[in-house]
Formats: C-alpha cells, sequence, structure tokens
C-alpha cells in the first residue's frame, strides 16, 4: 500500500491583498499526476484545508473539484482528511453521507453518544486496498477543550484519547496516527505570525504519545515547514505553497510511505516547485539609497498571477509619508509584485525619554499595533485588537 502525506493547504488564503487561486490549482494539478504515476492508495490530507472557518464559495468550489477530479481518475484511491484549527469541523464534515460514497472519509468532530462518552471508533478509519484491510488511520482534527478524555491539562487529554482509540483496535495490522497539533520539539519560526496565533507551549504534545507497537507513522498537520520531529516517523508535511515571508526557506512538498508485509519499508519525500517565489531585499535593513539600487538590479519584465512576491526592508532616520510611492515607483518595470514593506528606524542617542505621566498618555492599543506593524510587515487583525481590548478593560486599564 502506498500513500501521499499533505497538509496546510489554506485554500482561500490572500497574500498581503492578492489572490493565490492560481497557485493553488497548480498544486492540485501536481498532486493529481504524482498520485497517478506513483499508483498511490491512499491520500492523507492533515488539517487546514481552508485558510478560513468561513471559506468562500469559490474556495469550496476548488476543493471539492479536486476532490472529484482525483477521485474520477483514480477509482480505487481513498482519502481520509481532517479538519484543522482553521477549518470549520461541521462544515467540513456536513457532506460527508455523499463523500464516502467517493471514498472519502473526513473527520472534522470527536462525537459523543448520548451518555456524553467519545465515540473513539469513530475516528478509526480502515484502510483498505482491493476490499482488504491493510491497516488503520487513527483520524484526530484539531482538538479543543472538550474534545478529549477528562484530564488536567491539554497534552495530558491528547495522550489519553489517541490511548483510547488505540484499545479500541483488536488486531495486528499497522496503524497510521493523523493529527493536526503542536508537536514538542518541532521547529516553528520567530516571526511567523502565520504559525503563532494558535500555537502556545501549552499545547505541545510530546512525540512519545505516538510510540507504541503497531503506530509505524505520524502524519502531522498544523506547522507549514516539513520536518521530522524527533523520530523518523513522526513528519510535518508543510504547506504546499509559503504562507508568509517567514517562510521563504521552507521546501514545499508531500511525504510518499509505502507499507509492505506489515512494515513502513519506504519512505520518502516527493519536492512539490511553488509556482511563485519570495523575494525579500535587502538581507538586513539598508538605507532608501541603497534599496533603490537593489531594486534597479531586478529583472525587468511584465507581472501576472505567477510573477514573485516582494519583501522590501528599509531603514529610516525619521517617518517618510513618500515611502510606499516612491518604492512602487522603483517597481515600474520589474516583473515582481511588492508585498511587504518593513520600516526600520536608527536608534539614536538622544531620544527622548518620556516620563510615567507621558507614558500613561499613549494608547497601548495604538502602541501594539504599530509593533505589529514593525514586526510582520501588515496591520494588526481586528480580532486581535478585540481581544487585546478585552484584556485592556478587564484589567481597568
Amino acid at each position: 500500500m502506498k500513500l501521499l502525506h499533505t497538509s496546510d493547504w489554506h485554500i482561500g488564503q490572500t497574500f498581503f491583498g492578492y489572490d493565490r487561486k492560481e497557485e493553488h490549482l497548480l498544486f492540485f494539478n501536481w498532486l493529481k499526476i504524482t498520485i497517478k504515476e506513483l499508483s498511490i492508495d491512499v491520500l492523507l490530507i492533515a488539517g487546514d484545508i481552508f485558510d478560513s472557518p468561513n471559506p468562500s464559495a469559490e474556495s469550496q468550489r476548488v476543493f471539492y473539484r479536486f476532490l472529484k477530479e482525483i477521485t474520477s481518475e483514480n477509482p480505487a484511491l481513498q482519502i481520509v482528511i481532517i479538519a484543522g484549527n482553521h477549518d470549520s469541523a461541521a462544515r467540513l464534515e456536513a457532506p460527508n453521507p455523499l463523500l464516502e460514497e467517493m471514498n472519502i472519509i473526513i473527520r472534522g468532530t470527536v462525537k459523543r453518544d448520548n451518555e456524553g462518552k467519545i465515540d473513539f471508533n469513530h475516528l478509526i478509519v480502515p484502510l483498505v486496498k482491493a476490499g482488504n484491510i491493510e491497516g488503520y488511520c487513527f483520524a484526530i482534527p484539531y482538538l479543543r477543550h472538550g474534545d478529549y478524555p477528562d484530564s488536567e491539562n491539554y497534552a495530558q487529554g491528547v495522550k489519553a484519547l489517541i490511548d483510547s482509540i488505540y484499545h479500541e483496535v483488536k488486531d495486528n495490522k499497522p496503524i497510521i496516527v493523523m493529527a493536526h497539533l503542536h508537536a514538542t520539539g518541532a521547529e516553528i519560526s520567530d516571526n511567523d505570525f502565520s504559525e503563532r496565533t494558535i500555537i502556545g507551549g501549552i499545547e505541545c504534545i510530546s512525540p512519545d504519545t505516538f510510540d507504541k507497537p503497531n503506530i509505524i507513522y505520524t502524519a502531522l498537520g498544523h506547522l507549514h515547514k516539513a520536518q521530522k520531529v524527533q523520530k523518523e516517523n513522526i513528519r510535518y508535511a508543510g504547506s504546499p505553497i509559503p504562507m508568509s515571508f517567514a517562510e521563504i526557506n521552507y521546501k514545499q512538498g508531500v511525504w510518499m510511505l509505502e507499507i509492505s508485509n506489515q512494515k513502513l519499508e519506504k519512505f520518502e519525500r516527493i519536492h512539490f516547485d511553488a509556482p511563485v517565489k519570495l523575494v525579500s531585499i535587502p538581507k538586513e535593513p539598508k538605507e532608501l539609497s541603497d534599496v533603490l539600487k537593489e531594486i534597479n538590479n531586478l529583472s525587468d519584465g511584465a507581472i501576472n498571477s505567477l510573477s514573485p512576491f516582494i519583501e522590501i526592508k528599509v531603514l529610516l532616520k525619521e517617518p517618510e509619508p513618500s515611502l510606499r510611492y516612491k518604492l512602487e515607483e522603483a517597481l515600474i518595470g520589474k516583473s515582481i509584485r511588492l508585498a511587504s514593506l518593513k520600516a526600520f528606524y536608527t536608534k539614536t542617542e538622544n531620544r527622548k525619554e518620556l516620563s510615567y505621566e507621558e507614558l500613561k498618555t499613549i494608547n497601548p492599543i495604538e502602541m501594539a499595533e504599530d509593533i505589529f506593524v514593525r514586526q510582520y510587515g501588515e496591520a494588526m487583525p481586528d480580532k486581535m485588537k478585540n481581544l487585546l481590548s478585552d484584556l485592556m478593560k478587564n484589567l481597568e486599564l
């Protein structure tokens, strides 16, 4: 049995206002070709199908059109999907009665019976080839508080859930755990806000949670960097296209694994060359005159939907109201799209120290917004501003 492990598609994401539909379509076309050429039996999609819990109609069309085409071209293909933290679990599960007819299984929620007991068997998906069960997939969606057995903390709750599911399997066939979570020891970029919106230390799950007989592979989603986590058989697939400039050096692709004689016999990375490149200049912030010289050295050409995105870092001594205009003028005729502009300010020795009374006059929300823009090159999301505002009110500041 051959399987492909992918995750974190984030269909519907916009990149600093730019639509990414064409990038996703090219990835799906590549994925269809890869599945056909490698004679894949099972496709595992480890969450964050959509970028938003309320995806647009067009984003949903892109997703379901892909499912229709891939199953039509590969009638024996089995697809197992779990919801991520960006997905609406209930929305993702809604078409299950129709999709199951196409050999597609989606698990977005943890179901309970009338007595409130978790239905562990619902999260066990038999992996079938030619009518025979070759193994099992534990399809564990992104877990929120209340989705797992009563425990002292989140990590213990997740472990208790996996232990309980494991005990439901009565035969000796190989098991693949697919989950959307943050595993302890996984690498994450310090500057990647797109990954850090949810992730926190309390949610880290030890890789030892998956250390059980018959569990031959753990297919993870949530982090955008493809990587192993402490052990060779615990892997993040990574996102198929970069989600932020912090991911500029990430390598996109999928994991391919082959099960034979109830063992993981083959394991390799299949690389996908992301169609839109990210460019960041200069490597370290420089004064505007130096930045303009680097822009002048960029390739000339027309801009299209697959032109690279550029992030520009400028070192300023004081605010420059016309900065963006000057950079946009310099980019005219260059085959690149301006996505992010980050302004850094030189430190001055004679900067005035504010008194306590002066500090009290500064709006903390505005200060936080300014820091956010400097750090991530984009405006702070309204949701975060509202949460910060609520926190300030609770503290009676």
